[in-house]
């Protein structure tokens, strides 16, 4: 969860202060100086949405080190830091990725994993998570995050992410240029009207546009639990400690992290939601035959 929200949260920020910088240096006039181009309007939104995705991207190890306070271990400060340390690279070399730097961070049980590459990524876990579950059930959490690395949840997620941009970036200058036109009656080039409703609709759609990146990121999950199983060679672990997060507070992640998380909380806007319920993946876990992934 925490991973998501953050990611998101950080995309909706790059991409702004993109298109904000495109604007000041005349781009927008430049696209709108002849009616409104929308070969090259779309051009110029994919270079800005991929952009904003891309960018976000290679910052996310920064980012949530600075959101959740993680602190990187390396297994020298005591024999939980060790065996944290020692089951993450057991694990990753099970998956076939590379050791990823590994993290604690202070809060309610969570987890999360982030990075750019397959082979640098980081794993943390919040101090809640080492106190309330067994080392097993840690280890499938482990095995969870993993999972997501060596899927390449957060590459995938990001050309998502690109493209759900693209067509943020293209519509909201659509519209801002219908309502620059027929409502404050601009003749030529773009006025304010164009820059504000453009600003506005970015915005909106950009929370619209999540939905779909929170869809996907539901489903990545059922895979990363999957996952899990097969490296611990059983679901049982993994089955035990989502049973157990059912019966615990979440720790609430930042907005652009939260889908990198182990789970979510509930809520009314279930289609914000980066988590399917728990129960569910419970159920996806039991229905597997063994070894199957």
């Amino acid at each position: 969860m925490k991973r998501v929200v953050l990611f998101l949260a950080t995309n909706i920020a790059v991409m702004l202060v993109l298109s904000a910088a495109v604007s000041v240096l005349g781009v927008d006039r430049y696209l709108t100086a002849e009616g409104l181009d929308l070969t090259t309007l779309l051009f110029f939104s994919a270079v800005i949405g991929f952009g904003g995705a891309i960018i976000s991207l290679l910052i996310s190890k920064m980012m949530a080190k600075m959101s959740t306070g993680a602190q990187v271990i390396d297994g020298s400060e005591g024999s939980t830091q060790y065996w944290l340390v020692e089951t993450v690279r057991r694990l990753a070399q099970t998956a076939g990725v590379g050791m990823p730097e590994v993290a604690i961070f202070e809060g309610a049980p969570n987890a999360f994993a982030t990075g750019a590459f397959r082979d640098s990524a980081l794993v943390a876990v919040s101090s809640g998570l080492l106190q309330s579950m067994s080392r097993e059930e840690i280890e499938a959490v482990l095995g969870h995050e993993l999972a997501h690395v060596a899927n390449g949840d957060m590459v995938t997620l990001t050309l998502i992410q690109g493209v759900v941009n693209t067509f943020v970036v293209f519509l909201s200058r659509v519209v801002g240029y219908i309502v620059d036109r027929t409502i404050f009656k601009t003749e030529r080039g773009v006025g304010m009207g164009f820059y504000i409703t453009s600003f506005v609709c970015q915005i909106v759609f950009g929370i619209l546009a999540s939905i779909i990146v929170a869809w996907f990121s539901r489903q990545r999950e059922f895979r990363a639990d999957a996952g899990s199983a097969k490296y611990l060679g059983s679901p049982k672990p993994m089955v035990n400690a989502l049973t157990r997060l059912g019966g615990l507070e979440p720790a609430a992640l930042p907005p652009a992290f939260k889908a990198s998380g182990i789970s979510d909380a509930p809520g009314i806007m279930a289609l914000f939601s980066t988590h399917p319920p728990i129960e569910e993946r419970i159920a996806a876990l039991q229905a597997r035959s063994p070894g199957r992934v």
